[in-house]
């Protein structure tokens, strides 16, 4: 923007100056054709300045319209997946298996309830009975895991909405804690396929943001292969999109 503003500035000068030298020692007669010419500069600067100022206002428009539609489908990945490892015990590695996993698979419906049982504190010998509270669980019915996605499009999750791609999904673990190995999982996409087609001195400037207003780095992002979580690398706004669609439900 001040790259625009500079060479507005400096446009305006070289105009005024160019009219000063008409004026002064242009004779009459060429004064009309001249003046055409410059009207003819400064419409196409004028148009120039516009454009410069309106190109990013419509590349970030266009990206975040793309962006959200990206995002909605890794939140999809991501629901098949913890899904899949609450039911299988691991993350499915392939979106293929996910949307065949969706179209089979059951969760199981549990009850929890707190029981108190005699426990012997003492010995053998000398008894002593105290009552402890303990934690229940029975699974009491199965509901099918297509019931989490109803109006979601999960059959095509594997797509790159506006691109001929798919998302890649890769798996590997993270020691949480010393001895302790944590399954993850990684779905992503680079930005450089989504935003195809676009201006690219302004793809260049996205794949390097970094504030957190933005989605960070060159990729689309969720999950991690080195670090335990399942949060994607957008900023909250993107859910908040998704938290005013529950509220119109």
């Amino acid at each position: 923007m001040l790259y625009i503003i500079i060479v507005a500035i400096i446009a305006s000068i070289v105009a005024f100056i160019i009219a000063f030298l008409i004026v002064k020692f242009l004779p009459l007669k060429l004064r009309p054709l001249i003046s055409i010419l410059l009207l003819a500069l400064a419409v196409l600067l004028t148009w120039k300045i516009y454009d410069g100022i309106m190109k990013p206002i419509n590349f970030d428009k266009n990206k975040r319209v793309i962006y959200t539609k990206v995002v909605d489908q890794l939140k999809m990945i991501r629901d098949a997946e913890i899904a899949h490892k609450e039911v299988t015990g691991k993350y499915a590695k392939s979106i293929s298996g996910l949307v065949q996993f969706i179209d089979t698979a059951k969760l199981a419906i549990t009850n929890t309830t707190t029981v108190v049982e005699k426990v012997n504190k003492g010995t053998k010998w000398q008894p002593l009975m105290v009552d402890v509270e303990k934690r229940k669980t029975d699974t009491i019915g199965y509901v099918p895991v297509l019931n989490r996605f109803k109006g979601r499009d999960y059959k095509n999750m594997a797509k790159v909405p506006g691109t001929d791609k798919e998302f890649t999904v890769e798996l590997g673990s993270v020691e949480k804690v010393q001895g302790l190995k944590v399954d993850v999982f990684f779905a992503y996409v680079h930005k450089k396929e989504i935003l195809k087609g676009m201006d690219p001195s302004l793809v260049k400037q996205e794949l390097e943001a970094n504030t957190s207003d933005e989605i960070k780095g060159e990729l689309v992002s969720v999950g991690s292969l080195n670090e335990v979580t399942t949060g994607g690398n957008w900023p909250p706004s993107y859910d908040k999109n998704e938290s005013a669609k529950e509220d119109d439900k």
